[in-house]
Formats: C-alpha cells, sequence, structure tokens
C-alpha cells in the first residue's frame, strides 16, 4: 500500500486529492512539523533534507511534488489526469508542470520564509523581489490556461490543476492587506481551474480531514 507522509495545507495536499481522485488505497500518515518530526532520522531516510511530502511506493520512497504527481498520474493513463508519455499534449504539460515546481513555487516559498534565502536582515527584499516574480509568472501560466489545454482544464480534473491550485490557495491566504496576497479573480482562467477542483469529491474530502474549508482553493479557510 501506497503510505503518504504528510502535514495539513502543506504540498502533501495535492498529492492527497490525486491518491483521492484515483481511488488508490493508501495510508496517510500525518507529521508534526513543530515538534521536530521532519528532523527524526527515520524521517530523514526518507527524505535526505526532511521536508514533506514523501511517498512510500513499491518502487521505494519517492519525494519532490511534482514527481510524485507525475509519478501517480502516468500509472493511471486512462484518468486524464496527465497526457500520456506518447501523447501530442505530453511535452506542453510537462514544460509547464516543471515551470510550475522549480519557477513558482519556490518563489511562493520565499514569501512565506524570506529568511531562508538571505538572512532575516533581507526579508523585505526578498519578499519585494518573489512578489514581483509571481506576477510575472502567474502571467505566463494564466496565458497557456486560457488556451484551455486538457492537461490544465475546467472541465477535467488533472494533477497540474491541482498542484497551481493548490499554490493559488497560499497566495491567496495573506490578509487583503497584505502585500503578498494574490487576487485569484484577477487570473480567470486560473481562477476557473481553481472553482471547478473546489467541486471535486477528492478535494473536498481531503479539504474535510485537514480543515481547509469548504472551497479550498477560491476562498482559502
Amino acid at each position: 500500500m501506497l503510505r503518504l507522509h504528510s502535514s495539513p495545507d502543506s504540498a502533501s495536499m495535492a498529492v492527497r486529492m490525486i491518491l483521492e481522485e484515483l481511488g488508490l488505497p493508501h495510508e496517510v500518515r500525518v507529521l508534526d512539523r513543530t515538534g521536530g518530526a521532519l528532523q527524526s532520522p527515520d524521517y530523514r531516510a526518507l527524505h535526505p533534507l526532511g521536508l514533506i511530502p514523501a511517498l512510500d511506493t513499491p518502487d521505494g520512497t519517492m519525494f519532490e511534488t511534482a514527481a510524485i504527481l507525475l509519478w501517480l498520474a502516468d500509472r493511471a493513463p486512462q484518468s486524464g489526469l496527465a497526457p500520456a508519455p506518447d501523447s501530442a499534449g505530453r511535452a506542453d504539460f510537462l514544460k509547464w508542470l516543471f515551470f510550475t515546481s522549480t519557477n513558482l513555487h519556490p518563489h511562493l516559498l520565499n514569501l512565506f520564509y524570506p529568511d531562508r534565502a538571505a538572512g532575516a536582515a533581507n526579508e523585505q527584499a526578498v519578499i519585494a523581489a518573489s512578489r514581483d516574480r509571481i506576477s510575472t509568472l502567474l502571467a505566463a501560466v494564466e496565458a497557456a490556461a486560457a488556451r484551455k489545454p486538457q492537461w490544465l482544464s475546467a472541465e477535467q480534473p488533472t494533477v497540474l490543476g491541482y498542484y497551481l491550485s493548490m499554490l493559488l490557495r497560499w497566495l491567496g491566504s495573506f490578509a487583503a492587506d497584505d502585500p503578498r496576497r494574490v487576487n485569484l479573480p484577477d487570473y480567470p482562467a486560473l481562477h476557473a481551474v481553481a472553482a471547478y477542483l473546489d467541486t471535486r469529491p477528492a478535494a473536498q474530502s481531503v479539504a474535510a480531514a485537514e480543515g481547509l474549508g469548504p472551497r479550498p482553493f477560491t476562498e482559502p479557510a
């Protein structure tokens, strides 16, 4: 059985929702991020940096959100969660999946943990630079979503849709007057994807389990 090492409202959220979408038997192991569980020798043996998520599989333990999502989707090509490896849309899907994981996700983390990037004395500069960069990155992803590709659809679940919607949840969770906040309706194509995924039984099930609210992506609780 698959085992997901997770924490509520963390990057394991998207993985957990995809596991629910696929109906795969799995165990969720909830870790206390503040209690030292991530620094334990046992967990460091699974993830060398002590980060979430990690997924125990028959092939060994996986980490990195995008890698896990891709691995799950490729094991159920009939699900439509991602283009099949030999399909015409595969290249576009892959470039935007890794655009998200290597560009958007790290800059978002800078908004929450600016001291990690350049030390406590430079936090405001890091936040300002990352927020500007996020605007550029979201504009690019919005343009891709506006073309309504099957791999980022507002009519069917996709791994990229879940990944982006999770990030948009966090960007929308800041207070209204916080300069880090992103107003999701400013990106109508992405908003449509997130609003659709809000209604999915998989998203609703995980949202209830993790206390994310009835509209976890468009109205973060």
